[in-house]
């Protein structure tokens, strides 16, 4: 079969690799018709997170059709459509049956401290061959598989293998309440799921903060109320429009992506900004972002942080944070514990989530969407790859 190989930093391949086989009783195999590429994919490939083990099938977001299930799985046969929760969980443990499913005690190899497992990650995740692939074998099924309704699409269906999920979590970890003032630091695909999600749990006004006019555009179509940091200072427009309060709830979707880049341009826009002082270095772009956020909040606010961070990330303002009274929320999220939610609100038409899809490319063309959503082209915010035309 084909996949998306990592071979080294910067260096991803698409080659003929072998077929998966049922390893365990609670495995199935799915043949996978859309899988997708994701911003934490870029991490690995640009060597922000380490211990990616070359040979590693990337990607942890797909869409397929079940062809073999072990004997231990007793609720899918060959021939449903599924998600593929990007996370991987037992749904037995005690972490699981809290709804904890990113902090499963079974799922990663490496032992029960060793932290969330899930597909095409680095060595401490597992590692677990991914998505970005023709087949894949999924540990659990009966947990990580979720049927989909005849009434849901392949584009729907995808961005509920990882982006819609983690937004709704993102904003489920603000407390967001009726009325609330929420603002989402970070307009990619995560971030403009944060926002519909806000809204979802009923938020009064959401503030979408971003240096992209594309993703911005976006942000204002779903009822944001949008901040260019690249041409005004978010946190103070931010209290000119609360009336000097801030906001309720603020929510992290920037992470590490682009490090550099984000740190160059909030440099230009606003020198004195380094909450350090000194000379911006790439790890400090991640900070900045929090930084805005913290201080956007209202006294006894909270901060919910869905961005991707590497273990070695150790900034955060805490002096400022503790002063306010602030709570703090974050993690990878129990995409079990959401996907199902999801799927019923997109089937009964509250949401639909197909907005945010802006490309569908074939397998074939996966090495040059990587670069064109790694540039951030306009157009490339969240790429679908159709594995049915990548067979054909």
């Amino acid at each position: 079969m084909r996949a998306i190989v990592f071979r080294g930093i910067g260096d991803i391949r698409l080659e003929e690799v072998p077929d998966p086989h049922i390893q365990d009783p609670t495995d199935a195999i799915v043949r996978l018709t859309s899988s997708a590429i994701c911003g934490t994919d870029l991490h690995f490939v640009r060597g922000t997170f380490t211990a990616m083990q070359p040979g590693t099938i990337l990607g942890h977001e797909g869409v397929g059709v079940v062809e073999q299930v072990g004997h231990m799985v007793r609720n899918l046969v060959p021939g449903d459509r599924v998600i593929i929760c990007s996370t991987i969980a037992c749904g037995a443990c005690s972490y699981c049956r809290a709804g904890y499913y990113a902090q499963c005690d079974n799922a990663n190899p490496h032992g029960r401290r060793a932290g969330t497992a899930f597909f095409g990650g680095p060595a401490p995740t597992g590692p677990y061959p991914g998505l970005q692939a023709e087949r894949a074998r999924i540990p659990f099924a009966h947990v990580g598989l979720v049927k989909i309704p005849d009434e849901i699409s392949d584009d729907q269906a995808i961005l509920m293998s990882d982006i819609f999920p983690t937004g709704y979590y993102g904003a489920d970890m603000a407390e967001i309440g009726d009325g609330d003032t929420v603002a989402v630091f970070g307009c990619g695909p995560v971030g403009q799921f944060a926002i519909a999600s806000a809204k979802l749990l009923g938020a009064g006004r959401v503030f979408a903060v971003d240096g992209h006019a594309d993703r911005l555009d976006m942000a204002r179509r779903q009822g944001a109320e949008v901040v260019n940091f690249e041409r005004e200072d978010p946190v103070q427009t931010i209290l000119s429009l609360t009336g000097g309060i801030g906001v309720d709830r603020a929510i992290d979707a920037v992470g590490v992506d682009k490090a550099e880049q984000f740190a160059e341009e909030v440099r230009q826009v606003a020198p004195d900004a380094n909450p350090k002082g000194g000379q911006w270095q790439p790890g400090d772009a991640p900070s900045q972002a929090i930084a805005w956020a913290v201080e956007a909040l209202a006294k006894a606010g909270t901060l919910s942080v869905i961005g991707v961070y590497p273990p070695a990330a150790t900034m955060f303002p805490l002096g400022m944070a503790m002063n306010k009274n602030l709570s703090l929320n974050l993690g990878n999220c129990n995409h079990r514990k959401y996907v199902p939610k999801l799927v019923e609100l997109v089937r009964a038409g509250v949401i639909d989530p197909v907005k945010i899809l802006t490309r569908t490319e074939p397998l074939t063309n996966a090495i040059d969407a990587y670069k064109a959503f790694d540039r951030r082209e306009p157009g490339w915010l969240k790429v679908r790859l159709d594995l049915q035309a990548a067979a054909e």
